[in-house]
């Protein structure tokens, strides 16, 4: 895909580079964009620090808490000068366009990201492996200050941050937008991981899309970062939760599903998104179970091994919980949870 940048810098397969913000990019709905940039864009802005820092949002389509908050933050700004140079990733704007997550065919632009040794994520095209490496290279030409994924979660779950290693600057970032914080090292091909190790990298978990609390609380944390001259290299003080993912739970193609409902082999409690970051009791009932025999979830660990004996066990047809255990990113999305997952099981670190 190839298109005139219009006072850009050029392009880089699917990118557009730009070194100045695109007109209209401050008045245009989110549906808008696949029309104003034509496709995925890295749009550069200087400030009075040089090192930029970098973020990425809309890498889902119907995930706009990012995108809104920096159109209000460059707003905020006005003409005055940013405290510190910015570079903004806007993402997979053919979705946002039809309000979707990805696009039927699509890959999920959260896997399509290199390693930290730059080895080319297993579900990203040639494309696509080309357009995340070169994003990487040009922010590692430009010595990133700090990167920030922007998302938002389809069930309710409280705005936390994400690190994929507990370092002291990862933590203090993270911190500065959440008390409740989420060390994870999977799926592979997250924007995270590549930025993690080029510099203090954390996602930014917003709340649900199309709140207006969560704009704010976003826009509140970016001005922070903007203004910040340092990063500590000391873990942070203060009060703050470290939570570790140990498993990603998925419902098997097989498995017909709903949420309270009768009519599916797999009943899951209804509004089973209120047991987000909540610690369960072993013996907590998650489901029913009804004409299905095995396994009805798996709990894959970062290495692909089913665990699921270890968190879930069958009484009768009630699926309880067999270990303490705490839901996060529980989604009660029918698409969502086909395309990724269910939730996620945390455990609390000392």
């Amino acid at each position: 895909m190839v298109w005139t940048t219009g006072g850009g810098m050029g392009n880089i397969g699917m990118l557009a580079e730009y070194d100045c913000l695109p007109e209209g990019f401050l008045e245009a709905d989110v549906t808008e964009l696949s029309r104003l940039l034509g496709g995925p864009s890295l749009i550069h802005l200087p400030g009075e620090e040089t090192r930029p820092l970098f973020l990425s949002m809309l890498l889902h389509g119907n995930e706009t808490t990012g995108f809104l908050a920096v159109q209000r933050l460059l707003r905020e700004f006005g003409k005055r000068p940013l405290p510190r140079a910015l570079s903004l990733f806007v993402g997979n704007v053919e979705a946002a366009a039809q309000g979707l997550r990805v696009l039927p065919g699509q890959n999920d632009f959260n896997r399509i990201w290199p390693a930290a040794d730059g080895t080319a994520a297993a579900l990203a095209s040639a494309q696509e492996a080309r357009m995340t490496a070169h994003v990487v290279n040009q922010m590692r030409r430009q010595n990133v200050f700090a990167s920030i994924d922007l998302h938002n979660t389809s069930g309710r779950n409280p705005h936390h941050a994400c690190v994929t290693t507990p370092s002291a600057a990862n933590l203090y970032l993270a911190s500065m937008f959440s008390r409740q914080i989420l060390h994870f090292n999977s799926p592979a091909g997250v924007q995270n991981m590549a930025f993690d190790g080029l510099c203090p990298a954390i996602t930014a978990e917003c709340g649900q899309a199309g709140r207006s609390d969560g704009v704010g609380l976003t826009v509140e944390f970016l001005h922070r970062c903007l203004h910040l001259k340092t990063l500590p290299q000391t873990m942070p003080e203060g009060d703050f939760e470290l939570y570790r993912s140990l498993v990603r739970v998925q419902i098997p193609e097989r498995i017909d599903f709903s949420f309270g409902a009768s009519g599916a082999p797999l009943k899951l409690v209804a509004d089973m998104d209120g047991y987000n970051w909540r610690e369960l009791p072993v013996g907590t009932q998650i489901a029913t179970v009804e004409g299905v025999s095995g396994p009805v979830l798996a709990a894959l660990t970062p290495d692909g091994r089913d665990v699921a004996h270890e968190f879930l066990e069958r009484d009768g047809e009630k699926l309880r919980t067999r270990r303490p255990l705490v839901p996060a990113m529980v989604s009660l999305d029918r698409g969502i949870i086909r395309q990724d997952c269910l939730c996620y099981f945390l455990e609390r670190v000392s």
